[in-house]
């Protein structure tokens, strides 16, 4: 059932859906001044949309966006490993002149415990063009398997690892002491393991949870029918009709479910500068069927 049969508050805010499932472009409301209920609407709506994106936010600074963040949930710290220098310690800052490219398939840091349950991202600085943002809708791809697939997955288990994209960073630029993350120092980078089909602890609607930045092979299958696996769920979950792609804008703000989205950055804007400020709410241990 839509959320927006259930909480009529979210039927308030100024929405325009990108599609019938997936996504959805919010305009005339001011991040830095929602009331309680507007909280809440906008939260109940990231779930069902699993994507917004809010225009006008130009007066939207680091501490505004942080404090925004607060008003949805729990913030964390940055980056369990990255270093971001010179901005507050729950700033993860993307910055092209330092590396700052996520133009690979993931969802954010699905190699700890309890990922992310939702990103905020703020735009910085923007090339003249390029730079746009894709983000897959891992429930609705779920959906559109074969039911006999569908069993199968509920029923594995993958292997996500932060040492490929991050263990030289934390090696060699980090000397092996990351960031404070939930209460430890993240000084390594041990695999874990999450169910490849995770349950959203708020809809209870099933999704992929696999990605290609993190997830390294499925649990109990041989090395070839793991990459087997992995290769047809990467393909069919970015298939177009499970994607919405933003062309971003000054003062654009991008909220999304971690839960339930993976998302690419195109990196087609040479050597343009380009920053976005992300910072991420406390999520929960992934659960299966």
């Amino acid at each position: 059932m839509s959320i927006l049969s259930v909480r009529p508050a979210v039927a308030q805010l100024p929405i325009t859906e990108l599609g019938p499932h997936f996504g959805a472009e919010i305009r005339g409301l001011d991040l830095g001044r929602l009331d309680d209920d507007q909280v809440l609407a906008l939260r109940e709506a990231l779930v069902h949309y699993k994507v917004l994106f809010v225009r006008g936010q130009d007066g939207l600074d680091d501490a505004a966006q942080i404090e925004f963040g607060r008003r949805l949930g729990e913030v964390t710290v940055g980056h369990p490993i990255h270093d971001s220098g010179d901005v507050a310690p729950e700033v993860y800052s993307l910055d092209s002149q330092d590396n700052g490219f996520a133009d690979v398939w993931h969802t954010d840091v699905t190699f700890v415990r309890r990922p992310p349950a939702i990103s905020v991202l703020r735009a910085v600085v923007l090339p003249p063009t390029g730079g746009d943002t894709n983000w897959a809708d891992s429930q609705l791809a779920y959906e559109s398997l074969s039911p006999g697939l569908r069993t199968y997955l509920d029923t594995l288990t993958a292997v996500h690892d932060g040492s490929r994209e991050f263990g030289y960073y934390l090696a060699q630029r980090r000397k092996g002491r990351g960031n404070l993350w939930e209460g430890e120092v993240f000084a390594d980078l041990t695999p874990v393991e999450h169910p490849v089909v995770r349950v959203h602890p708020e809809s209870g609607r099933k999704g992929l949870f696999v990605n290609p930045g993190f997830t390294s092979h499925i649990v109990g299958v041989s090395e070839h029918e793991s990459r087997g696996i992995l290769d047809i769920l990467y393909a069919h979950l970015t298939k177009p009709e499970h994607v919405v792609r933003h062309r971003w804008q000054p003062g654009d703000v991008a909220l999304w479910d971690n839960r339930s989205t993976a998302h690419y950055a195109n990196r087609d804007y040479a050597d343009q500068h380009r920053v976005m400020h992300r910072i991420t709410l406390r999520g929960d241990t992934p659960v299966g069927p």
